[in-house]
C-alpha cells in the first residue's frame, strides 16, 4: 500500500476532537480518518505533565501501530504539554491544534498595527501559555488575553448551545474578552465550536472566531501537499461524515461516545470499537487489544 493512501490518524482525550475530524473531513474529502477517544482517562487537563506526555504517546503509538501516514493531535492538553515526546516517539509528521490556531488569529488581524487577540479555553489550556506563545511567536506586536471557560465543555456535550443557562454562563465567563474588545477570538478547546453562536453573540458579531480545528485542517492539507502525501484516489460518491471509510477507537464508554458524536456531527460512526491501550512497551510489541 502506498503510503499517500494510508489514513489520517487523530486522537483526543475524548470526543471534543470530533469537531477537528469534521474540519479534516470537510477539507480533505478523499482521505480515510481514523480517531482515538481516551475516553476512560479524560479529562487530561487535571493531570500532571508526566501523566499526559504517557498518555499521549500511548495512543499515539496506538494508531502509528494500525497505520497511519500523519498524527493529528487535537487534544490542546496534550498539544501544550506532549507534542515533542510524541514526535520522538513515533517517527511521524505530527500536526496539533494550539500553533495553528494562533497563527490564524495572527493572519485574520495581519491589517491591524496591534492586534488584540483573545482566546477562551480550559483552565489547563490557558495555564499552560501554549496559545499565548504561539501567538507571540507569529507576532510580536500581538496584545493576548486569556480566560479560563471549563463549563462550556459539559454543556457542549449536552447539546446546550442557546439555553438560557448558556448565555448566563457565557456572559460571565466572557466578561473581560468583552472589555479587551479583541479583533479575533481563538476557540481553544475543540468542544467550544459547538456553542460558536452564543459565544459570537456575547462578544459581538465584529470579533472574528478562529476555530483551531478548521486552522488545523488548513495546515494538514498544505503539509500532505507539500510533502506530496495527498491521497489522490478519487473516492466515488457523495462523502458523509462517520462513513464505512472512517473508524473510530475509544478505550471506554462507546454508547456515550457515540451519542455525543451524534449531538457535534449529526451522526453516529458507523464504525466504533472499544478497546484498551496498553503501555508503550506493549504496544511497540503489537499487543494492542480489540
Amino acid at each position: 500500500m502506498s503510503l499517500s493512501t494510508l489514513p489520517i490518524g487523530i486522537f483526543d482525550s475524548g470526543v471534543g476532537g470530533l469537531t477537528v475530524y469534521r474540519a479534516l473531513h470537510d477539507r480533505l474529502p478523499n482521505e480515510r480518518f481514523i480517531y482515538l477517544g481516551d475516553t476512560a482517562r479524560v479529562p487530561y487537563g487535571t493531570k500532571s505533565l508526566a501523566t499526559v506526555e504517557r498518555y499521549a504517546i500511548e495512543n499515539s503509538l496506538f494508531l502509528a501501530s494500525v497505520g497511519i501516514k500523519i498524527l493529528v493531535v487535537a487534544c490542546n492538553t496534550a498539544s501544550a504539554l506532549a507534542l515533542p515526546k510524541i514526535r520522538e516517539k513515533i517517527g511521524l509528521d505530527v500536526v496539533g491544534v494550539i500553533g495553528p490556531g494562533g497563527r490564524k488569529a495572527v493572519d485574520l488581524t495581519k491589517d491591524k498595527p496591534y492586534p488584540k487577540i483573545a482566546v477562551i479555553a480550559t483552565e489547563a489550556t490557558v495555564s499552560s501559555n501554549a496559545y499565548f506563545e504561539a501567538i507571540r511567536r507569529a507576532s510580536a506586536e500581538a496584545e493576548v488575553v486569556q480566560a479560563g471557560c471549563p463549563l462550556f465543555v459539559p454543556l457542549a456535550e449536552e447539546g446546550w448551545t442557546c439555553e438560557p443557562e448558556t448565555i448566563s454562563i457565557a456572559e460571565k465567563y466572557l466578561k473581560k474578552i468583552k472589555e479587551f474588545r479583541p479583533d479575533a477570538l481563538v476557540l481553544g478547546c475543540t468542544h467550544y465550536p459547538i456553542l460558536r453562536d452564543v459565544i459570537q453573540q456575547t462578544v459581538g458579531e465584529n470579533v472574528k472566531l478562529v476555530d483551531s480545528g478548521e486552522a488545523t485542517a488548513e495546515e494538514v492539507k498544505a503539509l500532505l501537499e507539500s510533502k506530496g502525501l495527498m491521497n489522490l484516489n478519487k473516492v466515488s460518491g457523495q462523502r458523509s461524515l462517520c462513513d464505512d471509510l472512517d473508524h473510530f477507537y475509544v478505550t471506554d464508554a462507546a454508547d456515550r461516545f457515540a451519542k455525543v458524536a451524534e449531538r457535534f456531527l449529526g451522526v453516529k460512526p458507523r464504525k466504533l470499537e472499544a478497546i484498551e491501550v496498553y503501555g508503550t512497551d506493549e504496544l511497540k510489541k503489537g499487543k494492542v487489544k480489540y
